[in-house]
């Protein structure tokens, strides 16, 4: 084939699915013919292809063709922001029903505004600006608005290579003017467009910033400048300022593509039920613990492996100064480097539900009363004091590197608890439906974030400092139960996991299970303190 046979054979084809893409409720195959002026032959094909390739479909009850899945999921993949996109949705409704105009979605593209998305107003005169066209940043509301929240060094450097031509006799051409309005832009929080682009339509425009301060896009309102006067863009100005900033409030960032082998399963023996991960930064080893064939593991580096096997089941494991402190069905006992037991006093029995180190070297436990549980320092005598007394049974908790907060878990209910000395407040900082599984195990990073492995639900969690979900990993086994950081680094989240309650068929799924995981997590995290108990104390 010729090429230029190639390209008419395209051009056809193009004008087939721009034909069926114009008709929202579907085209019959008479009427296409009767637009792309095509053979019957030729037309044929060309559409047998369409639908083969899923760029279009056909409706055999009503005999029409419209558009394929596979064009929508293309067209999805051209998204510049697509969870901006999908937030954003709600209140470009919002701004139509409000205003009878068409909203609009615009991201920066260069020295350009790109809009994403559009809901169109309810008039039969309105603006309908093609999604993912160009427009110049200048002369736009939309571009003016973000220009306005940039930096001032970013915006100098799109700005300087930009050219200010006079799209209509109302387009600032003059640098120091367009400064002047950026800068008054900038103090009361939207932009406007007076017919700057096109003679006959007027806009106004807020900029999207979100909680990290990063300028992702604007919100819009455009239409004819006889409906859209200056008094009413005006009043809209506002109202196209909140609504951007909800929608800034409820972006995340995104995290940096990962490749696959961030998450490694380390060698060695699997676990019924794997917990109790604690990094030992003197001894540069990872230790942790088989609660149901009573065990203690260590991860040198290369290989996890056994440092004792225990004759009861392990209900609770902190680090300390000479070793590991160990609570059991049966006793307390601190364990030596060397794996030599040293019984110690067992104050709690079964009301023990979790141990927790502060950083003052301090043990904290949580122990079962009858409405709930006690967190407290935990006294020679067995008392709990300086402590909270919560509603919710406790499974896990932990203090952040300074002392300044409790983080708990409530598996039953699914919450993650809250907590600051020297107030009997307790908020709930997160929580997850029954249907994601149930929180188990925590960890903390340098940035305030909260991690927490999901059993029964293949995933671990990041949770901001204000409690939003802010990042899902998917793991190999569906039973995490527990995770720390640790490392060289501090930078690896290393993750237990059980197996114990599975069924052949997904142990068959998820082989790994049992097995200990690491994840290069990407930020620092806190290491958990080393307790203060030692070998022959009085303690």
């Amino acid at each position: 084939m010729k090429t230029g046979e190639g390209t008419a054979a395209l051009e056809k084809a193009l004008d087939v699915l721009q034909a069926v893409g114009a008709m929202a409720t579907g085209i019959s195959q008479t009427q296409l013919a009767e637009q792309v002026q095509l053979p019957r032959t030729t037309l044929y094909r060309i559409l047998a292809t369409l639908v083969e390739r899923g760029m279009i479909r056909r409706d055999p009850t009503r005999k029409v063709y419209r558009l394929g899945f596979k064009y929508l999921e293309m067209v999805r993949n051209a998204y510049m922001e697509p969870d901006l996109v999908a937030t954003a949705s709600s209140e470009l409704r919002s701004l139509r029903d409000l205003t009878g105009e068409t909203a609009y979605l615009a991201v920066l593209d260069g020295d350009q505004v790109l809009s994403l998305e559009r809901c169109d107003g309810a008039h039969t005169t309105r603006s309908s600006a093609s999604l993912g066209q160009g427009k110049p940043v200048y002369c736009t509301g939309q571009g003016k608005a973000i220009l306005s929240a940039l930096p001032p060094a970013a915006r100098d450097e799109i700005l300087k290579g930009v050219v200010l031509t006079p799209l209509t006799p109302l387009t600032i051409t003059d640098r120091r003017r367009l400064l002047a309005e950026l800068q008054i832009t900038k103090a009361r929080g939207y932009a406007l467009d007076d017919e700057e682009i096109r003679l006959g339509v007027r806009c106004v425009a807020a900029p999207i910033i979100d909680k990290q301060g990063v300028v992702r896009g604007a919100l819009s309102v455009a239409g004819p400048a006889y409906r859209l006067t200056l008094e009413r863009l005006g009043l809209l100005g506002p109202e196209l300022a909140d609504a951007a900033r909800r929608v800034g409030e409820q972006l995340r960032a995104t995290p940096p593509a990962r490749p696959d082998s961030a998450m490694v399963v380390l060698p060695g023996p699997w676990a019924f039920h794997g917990a109790f991960a604690r990094w030992c930064p003197t001894r540069n080893r990872l230790y942790w613990a088989d609660t149901l064939a009573p065990a203690i593991h260590y991860w040198d580096g290369k290989r996890s492996q056994l440092l004792m096997r225990l004759d009861l089941p392990i209900t609770a494991m902190e680090l300390c100064a000479d070793g590991l402190l160990v609570a059991q069905t049966g006793g307390w006992s601190l364990f030596d480097w060397e794996g030599v037991e040293h019984p110690v006093q067992d104050v709690l029995g079964s009301r023990l539900l979790a141990l927790a180190t502060h950083p003052s070297g301090a043990l904290w436990a949580c122990a079962k009363t009858p409405g709930g549980c006690v967190i407290g320092e935990l006294s020679a005598e067995g008392e709990l004091r300086n402590g909270w007394s919560v509603n919710e049974l406790i499974t896990s908790f932990r203090w952040d590197a300074k002392g300044s907060a409790v983080y708990a878990i409530a598996s039953s209910v699914g919450n993650i608890l809250f907590m600051q000395p020297g107030s009997n407040l307790i908020r709930r900082l997160a929580s997850l439906p029954p249907g994601g599984g149930s929180f188990s195990g925590l960890a903390l990073d340098a940035e305030g974030g909260v991690w927490t492995t999901q059993r029964d639900g293949w995933s671990l969690a990041r949770f901001d400092a204000d409690g939003n979900l802010d990042r899902m990993i998917g793991l190999p086994v569906p039973s995490p139960t527990d995770l720390c950081f640790g490392g060289e680094d501090g930078r690896s989240l290393y993750i237990t996991s059980a197996r114990q309650s599975l069924n052949l068929e997904m142990l068959g799924s998820a082989p790994d299970s049992g097995c200990l995981l690491r994840l290069d997590a990407g930020i620092a995290g806190e290491l958990a303190a080393v307790g203060d108990w030692k070998v022959n104390s009085s303690r």
